[in-house]
């Protein structure tokens, strides 16, 4: 039985391109993530109380 050397070529390509596609794909949503976690809230009010308040 031999190798057959020309489909394992290919297979290892698509494997390779396969690797490289999800790679990108991941840091685009990565960014895309770490954007929305860093800029889209909603930003709550701030109360100020002072430690000798009586007001709890």
């Amino acid at each position: 039985m031999e190798i057959n050397w020309i489909t394992i070529g290919i297979v290892i390509f698509f494997a390779i391109i396969l690797i490289v596609f999800l790679f990108r794909k991941n840091q685009k949503d990565k960014k895309k993530y770490t954007n929305y976690l860093n800029n889209d809230y909603k930003k709550a009010t701030e109360e100020e109380s002072d430690l000798n308040d009586d007001t709890y």
